[in-house]
């Protein structure tokens, strides 16, 4: 049965550790402010609204296992008017970064050490999206 496969947490850390809230600086009027005050306190920090809040939530749910999930929170998720195709997408990209981290790992594979370097392809992914290949030169 689905109970009977062992999992484990999900690690946080690694290459997506500084790729994805790069990416999300670049977008954000406030950027890295608002980046830092989410991460070092996603429940206390005034920087996003309580509905992104509750989603961040689901998200750390399915970090810790997908049957950690619980309706609980998808009920306070969708009280703070959270749609059903946010929720999805939501356990969704959790679970996928979960696997990329889990890939990105186990291959060993190396990751520049600052944001800094992340900077010129989260850019180039803001500004043509997820078709472009490599960053221009420069």
């Amino acid at each position: 049965s689905r109970q009977d496969v062992p999992t484990a947490p999900c690690d946080a850390r690694g290459l997506l550790d500084l790729s994805l809230p790069t990416f999300a600086a670049l977008q954000l009027d406030r950027g890295w402010d608002v980046v830092e005050a989410v991460l070092a306190d996603p429940e206390g920090t005034e920087a996003i609204s309580s509905r992104l809040r509750s989603l961040l939530r689901i998200a750390a749910l399915v970090q810790q296992s997908g049957t950690a999930v619980t309706q609980d929170a998808i009920d306070a998720a969708r009280a703070e008017d959270a749609t059903d195709t946010e929720i999805h997408e939501t356990v969704l990209i959790s679970a996928a970064f979960c696997m990329f981290n889990r890939y990105v790992d186990g291959l060993g594979t190396w990751a520049p050490p600052e944001r800094e370097d992340y900077a010129p392809s989260s850019q180039m992914i803001v500004d043509v999206g997820y078709t472009a290949s490599t960053p221009p030169p420069g």
